[in-house]
């Protein structure tokens, strides 16, 4: 028939051809898919087993550096839980309102759809060491700062609040609607949600465990720090170690992007008199612990300063941990930050997969049906064996594909 010259013959056949040609094609990339998937399950699990090992070292070490004493326990909860309950008091917050969660289903507000992305609330994720630095911050910061909630991507942020058409909030969903279930209404009009920007683009402190970011500070012509110069801000807040590493999808830690947008290279000098003289050195805003404010914009606070009911809880300073430790921490970060990434290919390539196999079926079911309506002509040029090879053939492909 090839070279009989009957060109509708010659169509049925072409054409059974390039279905046939499409299913192996299809079934190329079905087992191509499924490969990678095999492949993103076995290193997933050799991340976990990895994790496991190092978590059971850092486990070793606080089973044999004994318990907290009494005093220290207390010290550190009742900080924490202060922060806490000054976050409750503004119950009509959005911060309020997710604290309230937290306290009520603990880990299982994380898993939550609208609340799975949120890392925390910007009160609750530094520490200070000192009681007056902590008030100081939260004065510069402001209420509505410190009461913002902090998501790792900004579909998280978009997930706390959503509109309809007209851009009214939908107080059944997101946010409002969690608050709702619980018996809380948000009625802050100036709720703040974060989502991470532009890292610090410069290099850290070498060796040190809270990664302080290496920033130049100010000289005076003699190359000497101004009198009075006690350091930046960013690098004041203590900053648990599970959030020093890959907290954002990029690799980042909360110091270089959270904290660093908020702070900048905000300059804290012991007395206003010192912060003063230092002037021309300050770019980006100065605090003094006598109360002294000068804002990035040249705008100076005068007067007794402002005590923000809510404020960062107090740290007592890192623990003398041996050196490999904050190395273990660093690697179990980064080997949970590669799980992340690992499960969101792993989500993608199923999805491909998926669609791989749908379009599979739908292309085979297109070929027996164009096989049945051409039997009834194929008939008249072929004989009946001639049929029942092609359909044998064709049905053993397919077949050989979807198992591929």
């Amino acid at each position: 028939m090839q070279n009989g010259g009957n060109p509708e013959a010659e169509a049925i056949f072409y054409n059974s051809q390039r279905l046939q040609d499409d299913l192996r094609t299809l079934g190329l990339k079905i087992k191509l898919h499924e490969d990678h998937i095999k492949l993103l399950k076995s290193q997933s699990n050799k991340l976990d087993d990895s994790i496991l090992e190092s978590q059971v070292i850092l486990g070793k070490y606080h089973s044999s550096s004994g318990p907290k004493t009494e005093n220290e326990d207390r010290f550190n909860l009742q900080s924490e839980e202060e922060t806490t309950g000054q976050i409750l008091q503004h119950e009509k917050s959005a911060a309020g309102v997710f604290c309230k969660l937290k306290t009520r289903h603990g880990s299982q507000a994380s898993h939550l759809q609208s609340t799975k992305d949120v890392l925390g609330i910007v009160a609750s994720l530094g520490k200070v060491e000192d009681e007056n630095l902590s008030r100081l911050f939260s004065e510069y910061l402001g209420m509505d700062t410190m009461l913002a909630i902090v998501c790792k991507t900004y579909e998280g942020v978009k997930a706390l609040e959503t509109y309809d058409k007209e851009g009214c909030i939908i107080k059944s969903s997101g946010l409002h609607g969690l608050g709702a279930s619980i018996g809380r209404t948000i009625h802050d009009r100036h709720s703040k949600f974060f989502s991470f920007s532009r890292p610090f683009a410069g290099e850290f402190v070498a060796d040190d465990p809270q990664r302080r970011l290496d920033i130049l500070k100010p000289r005076l012509p003699n190359g000497e720090s101004p009198p009075g110069f006690l350091g930046f801000a960013v690098n004041m807040i203590d900053v648990e170690s599970k959030n020093l590493f890959c907290v954002t999808a990029s690799g980042y830690g909360l110091r270089e992007t959270l904290f660093y947008n908020l702070f900048s290279r905000l300059q804290v000098y012991r007395t206003r008199a010192e912060m003063l003289l230092a002037l021309p050195l300050i770019s980006d805003g100065a605090l003094s612990l006598d109360g002294g404010i000068i804002r990035s914009t040249g705008v100076f606070y005068l007067g007794n300063r402002q005590d923000i009911d809510v404020r960062f809880a107090k740290s007592c300073g890192m623990l003398n941990k041996p050196d490999y430790y904050a190395a273990t921490e660093k690697q179990i970060q980064e080997m949970k930050w590669k799980k992340e990434n690992l499960m969101d290919d792993l989500k993608r390539e199923t999805s491909l997969w998926k669609a791989a196999k749908d379009s599979f079926e739908r292309k085979k079911e297109q070929l027996l049906k164009f096989l049945a309506d051409s039997a009834a002509y194929a008939s008249q040029l072929v004989n009946s064996c001639d049929i029942e090879v092609t359909l044998s053939v064709v049905l053993r492909q397919t077949a050989k594909s979807a198992r591929a």
